[in-house]
Formats: C-alpha cells, sequence, structure tokens
C-alpha cells in the first residue's frame, strides 16, 4: 500500500488491527512497541505505519490530516538502526518517503516475524515485559499465555498431539472406538486401518503416544474423540457444550428471569450428534406439502445441513488450550454458537477455498469419517444452504481481544413481502440491493459492523465503511466507537418509532448525497439535538441528583464522578453513551476513566457480562437499594 492508500484507509476505518497512524517526529518508544507487536500477532501477516500525519480535531467526524515530517530521512535512518539493534532478534522492515499533500511522510511495513524467532521483544526489558502483540488498533503487552502461544507456534507439533497430564489408556472408551470403526466402514468400507487392533489404530490417529517412561499415553486429540466421559471431566472440565435458551431477543433481559441450560460432554462424535438433536429438537419448525403427497413434512427453520457445519466447526476449530465451553445459545430471533478461538483465517477471505485448522489430527479424523470436509468449504455451504432456503445469510465474527468465534442464525425469511414494505418507505433514498439487505440485517440484529456488511454483500472493507457512513448520514445509523471497533446502531427512523416523522421526510426527499452534504454543513445541528437528548435524560433523574450533575464541569477530579456514575447506576442500567451525554464527556473518556476502574473495584457490573463489547451493554450498580 502507498501512502495515499494507507491515508484514505485510515480516513474510512481509522486505525485498525493493521494500519496505525503517529506523528513521530523521532524513533521513540510508542513506535518500537508498534512494530514489536506487528512482528509478533500470529497470522495477522504484519502491519503498516504512516508516520507524518495526525488525527483531525476540527473534522466532525474522525479523519487525519498531514502534518509531515520535518526530517524523514533522519528518522527513517534511526527507525532501521532502532529495529536492528533494540530487539532480541534484528526486524528488517520496510520503510520508504512519500509526499502527501505537499508534505512528506514515512511509509513502514513490518513483516510478520517467522514462527521460530517469536517472541519478539526489547532486549532491555526482557520477557514478558518487553513482548507485545497487536489486539485490535491497540498494542498490548504479552501475558504468561501469550508467551506459551508464541513459544508453542515454533513448535512442528501441534496442541492436539500433546500428552494429557494424568490420563492412561484405560481413560479411552471401547465403544467410542467402535462408533470410529462404523462411522470409518460407512465412508471407506475398504480402510486399511478397519483391520488393526484398537491400539494400533489410536497410534495411527495421533491419539496415542509414549511417554518418557515408554508407556503408551493418551494425546488430547485422543482424549476429545475417545475419552469416557469420567476422564473427560476429570482432564477438561469446563470444555463442554452447553445449549442455552434464552427468553426474548437479548441476554437475559430480566434479572428475575432465567435461562434454560443443557450442558453435553462426550467424546466428539457423540457430542456432535447429542448437540445437533438438541438444537433441532428445540428450533422452530415448518412445514410443508409436497404434490402428490398425502402426508406433510416438518423442517426445522435452519437447514440441517447449515447447523450441522456450523457446529462441526465449532468443535473442529475451537481452541482447546481454551478452557471454556462451545455455546449455543437459542433466542427468540435467532441462533448464536461461539466457541473459544479466533479463526486462524483471515475474515475476509471465510468461505474461500482452503482450510487453516487448529487442531489437524482432530480434523484430519472427522475428515475420513466424513463429518468435516477440511477445504474451506464450511462457510460456503452455511451460507449456500441459507439463501437456499430464502433466509438471512449467516453472519460471523472473529474476534481476536476475546479469543472467540460466533456463527448467527436468523430464523427471519430474507427480503419477503413483510420487508419489501417495510423498506418502501426509504424508496427515496434510492437504495442499492446492497444497502437493503444491511438494513433489514441491522432491524433485526439491532446492530451492524464493517465486517457483517462484507460478509452479507461479499464487497471489501472500504466499499462496505463508505456505504455505512453513507446510511448513516442518511439518519438511519448511529456511530459507534470508533476504528476497528466501530459500528452502528439503527436509529428511529430506521426503527420506523417516529412514522409521522418519516412521513414528513419522506415528502421532501432529499438525495443521499446531499443529506450528506447538509450533515456536514451544519454540526450545530447535531450538537442541539445532542442537548435535546440529555435534557430527556435529565428528565429521569431526581433533582437533587441532576443538580449534581449539572455542576460537574469537564476538569472535575475523576473520583468524584465515578461515585456520581454509581448513584446513576443504581436508579437504571445505563449505556457508556448514555452516561457520556449526561456528564458531558467522550463515550471512551467515560469507559476508561470512569467505568473500567468501577468494574475492577466491582461496585459496578455490565448487564451483559459475555459480550463486553455488545451494542446494548450497560452498567448497573451492585447495590440493589434504590435511592431515596
Amino acid at each position: 500500500m502507498n501512502a495515499q492508500e494507507l491515508l484514505e484507509s485510515l480516513n474510512l476505518l481509522d486505525e485498525n488491527e493493521r494500519i496505525e497512524a503517529k506523528r513521530a517526529q523521532e524513533a521513540g518508544k510508542s513506535l518500537l512497541e508498534t512494530i514489536c507487536a506487528f512482528a509478533n500477532e500470529p497470522h495477522l501477516g504484519g502491519g503498516w505505519l504512516l508516520l507524518g500525519v495526525a488525527p483531525d480535531e476540527q473534522a466532525l467526524f474522525p479523519g487525519y490530516a498531514v502534518e509531515g515530517v520535518p526530517q524523514p530521512d533522519k528518522l527513517s535512518a534511526d527507525l532501521a538502526s532502532q529495529c536492528a539493534t533494540t530487539f532480541n532478534m534484528p526486524l528488517r522492515v520496510d520503510i520508504r518517503t512519500e509526499m502527501l499533500s505537499g508534505e512528506p511522510v514515512v511509509v513502514v511495513f513490518v513483516p510478520e516475524a517467522a514462527p521460530q524467532d517469536k517472541p519478539i521483544y526489547f532486549k532491555a526489558t526482557g520477557l514478558p515485559k518487553g513482548a507485545f502483540r497487536r489486539i485490535g488498533s491497540t498494542d498490548q503487552r504479552c501475558t504468561e499465555d501469550d508467551l506459551e502461544m508464541l513459544y508453542q507456534s515454533r513448535q512442528r507439533e501441534s496442541f492436539d498431539t500433546g500428552l494429557v497430564f494424568g490420563a492412561e489408556l484405560d481413560d479411552i472408551d471401547a465403544d467410542a472406538i467402535a462408533d470410529y470403526r462404523q462411522a470409518r466402514a460407512e465412508a471407506n468400507p475398504d480402510a486399511e486401518e478397519l483391520r488393526w487392533t484398537d491400539l494400533e489404530l489410536l497410534q495411527a490417529l495421533n491419539a496415542v503416544r509414549r511417554d518418557a517412561a515408554g508407556a503408551w499415553k493418551p494425546t488430547v486429540a485422543g482424549l476429545l474423540l475417545f475419552g469416557k466421559s469420567l476422564a473427560l471431566r476429570r482432564c477438561f472440565p469446563m470444555t463442554r457444550v452447553d445449549y442455552i435458551r434464552v427468553p426474548g431477543r437479548e441476554w437475559v433481559p430480566h434479572p428475575d428471569r432465567r435461562f434454560d441450560t443443557v450442558e453435553l460432554r462426550a467424546p466428539l462424535f457423540t457430542l456432535l450428534r447429542r448437540t445437533q438433536a438438541a438444537v433441532l429438537d428445540d428450533l422452530p419448525k415448518g412445514f410443508g406439502l409436497e404434490e402428490g403427497q398425502l402426508q406433510r413434512s416438518d423442517k426445522p427453520v435452519i437447514p440441517l445441513r447449515a447447523l450441522r457445519e456450523a457446529l462441526v466447526n465449532a468443535l473442529m476449530h475451537r481452541s482447546y488450550r481454551v478452557q471454556a465451553p462451545v455455546q449455543v445459545i437459542r433466542y427468540a430471533n435467532r441462533l448464536e454458537i461461539r466457541n473459544p478461538g479466533f479463526s486462524l483465517k483471515s475474515p475476509d477471505h471465510l468461505g474461500e477455498p482452503g482450510s487453516m485448522p487448529r487442531n489437524p489430527h482432530i480434523a484430519a479424523v472427522l475428515h475420513e469419517t466424513r463429518f468435516a470436509e477440511t477445504k474451506g468449504s464450511g462457510i460456503r455451504a452455511m451460507r449456500e444452504a441459507m439463501d437456499t432456503a430464502g433466509l438471512v445469510p449467516p453472519l460471523f465474527e472473529s474476534d481476536r481481544g476475546q479469543d472467540q468465534f460466533t456463527t448467527l442464525f436468523f430464523f427471519h425469511h430474507f427480503l419477503g413481502e413483510e420487508d419489501i414494505r417495510w423498506l418502501a418507505q426509504f424508496k427515496v433514498l434510492h437504495l442499492s440491493d446492497e444497502e437493503a439487505r444491511a438494513l433489514v440485517v441491522a432491524r433485526e440484529a439491532n446492530a451492524i459492523d464493517n465486517a457483517t456488511y462484507r460478509a452479507l454483500n461479499k464487497v471489501d472493507t472500504l466499499t462496505a465503511s463508505s456505504a455505512l457512513r453513507r446510511l448513516r448520514d442518511a439518519g438511519l445509523f448511529s456511530q459507534q466507537g470508533r476504528g476497528s471497533a466501530t459500528w452502528y446502531l439503527p436509529t428511529e427512523r430506521l426503527l420506523g418509532a417516529l412514522s409521522s416523522k418519516l412521513d414528513e421526510l419522506s415528502s421532501k426527499p432529499p438525495p443521499l448525497s446531499s443529506m450528506a452534504e447538509g450533515l456536514s454543513s451544519k454540526p450545530e445541528g447535531l450538537s442541539s439535538k445532542s442537548d435535546e437528548e440529555r435534557n430527556v435524560l435529565l428528565d429521569e433523574i431526581p433533582g437533587q441528583l441532576a443538580a449534581r450533575i449539572g455542576s460537574i464541569g469537564r476538569r472535575h477530579p475523576p473520583e468524584p464522578v465515578r461515585e456520581l456514575v454509581v448513584e446513576l447506576c443504581r436508579l437504571r442500567a445505563w449505556r457508556a453513551e448514555e452516561l457520556a451525554l449526561l456528564l458531558s464527556r467522550k463515550p471512551e473518556t467515560i469507559r476508561q476513566d470512569y467505568l473500567r476502574p468501577l468494574l475492577a473495584q466491582k461496585r459496578i457490573v455490565m448487564t451483559q457480562p459475555d459480550k463486553p463489547k455488545s451494542p446494548q451493554q450497560a452498567y448497573r450498580s451492585v447495590q440493589e437499594n434504590p435511592l431515596p
């Protein structure tokens, strides 16, 4: 990428996991930490630095302005020298000087280090504090777990071939081996391994290995595939599948309403079948009567092929290093499948041919028994099955920060008559088919982001960002967060809550582009709208507390403001954006200076602790007694 492309990407997407912008008048510590993080982050492929630009504080929406580098040659030489001498291994980065808006800027590409060279760290600091990882748009110090993962990547052997501490051959279930033999015979009756003894079969599948004393012991793959339930509970206490049914569309929307949970733990073949059966028994059913048939046929609202692929992917590609269950959560309008372990394949390339299995020996066994293809076809198969059924395409989210992968199925038929009627109220905006799909998904999911738009419409990152900003400028979305964490909430106009206002807007149909210009040219309209929203929130608050809010200035010490936040959270749960409006601060400031310290002190809690980045995340006080 050149400097102009990097600047355009920054202005559209802000800083993200692969691009960082810095003023960088010298090769300082912050710059070197970012270089270290880019070099260490697994499967990222390195990252780009654009030096000589800075956030434009005068812009209505986040953007970057070119400031230039006073001495680009000196900065380039210093940076190359620091990269060669500061770290435990020399880093060879690509550095070049380009011109932007008549000013010199420096473009730096940092390649990802080879697995055998990681972790890269500052020699003077040492480990673990001297090593960094790239998480989202931030550089974070490596923890002991991070270092273990980086050192493990040096080895050619995968985690699933490691021996399980305390496991013995007696922990292998003969019935699970028989189950494998039956599945393998159905796939290939002439398979040679069907004639081997059980021990020979386990050796061939890397299900057992010799320990230091020469005795055969189960590996991680062996115990997960063929282990007895007692051994699985003892050695992998949290490695199970939880099927959770939640009333409504939100995670535990009311504290006094509980959800139903079924915990499943068994060898992998049995676990897949039991999980699929539990989900299918509970899913809504559709029925049809084919021509010439006397009996109707009932089918689950989610195609069986799509559900099976999603469950196999979750159990085959999950991280077994993480002691956490796979969660299958059934809401009123959707099904979510969450597994520990982000996708090793870039989200931009999901659905393309080629697989990158995290657990290759488990994947090989599932492939031989035709549970999985291991050719990268699972995502494509799910999309095709949902499209054939006329349903909303499945959505996928790979979160490196939370180390989690989520598959989302909606029970909603896509662009049916009801959707067409609903979209008709926006016809004056001349929406494209891609934008119409985004509006329907945002209405169902109550949020949308760049990755979701890309997966939905098969477009690139910049196209998705441009489209989402157009919809924001048209008043259909409100932008939340920034950088790689940017997401969009549907506005009242989109949801149709203010039908009279929609009619008024429809009677004066400005084109989408002119609306964007109008929004940019009148920023004062936004501030008046914010004041109006703030006044609505203040009306909910008792007079004495509202007066204290009014007395809080922008430079007020943080501790009194935190006390005020706690008292507000006793009234009801508040989102960070609502607190930002009330206290006249930025949402990022609210989260960093007030909410995080209070969460650490356990004075407030999240309403959705399993979804820290949820658009509907709110905070309430742990003290139950309300204010008088």
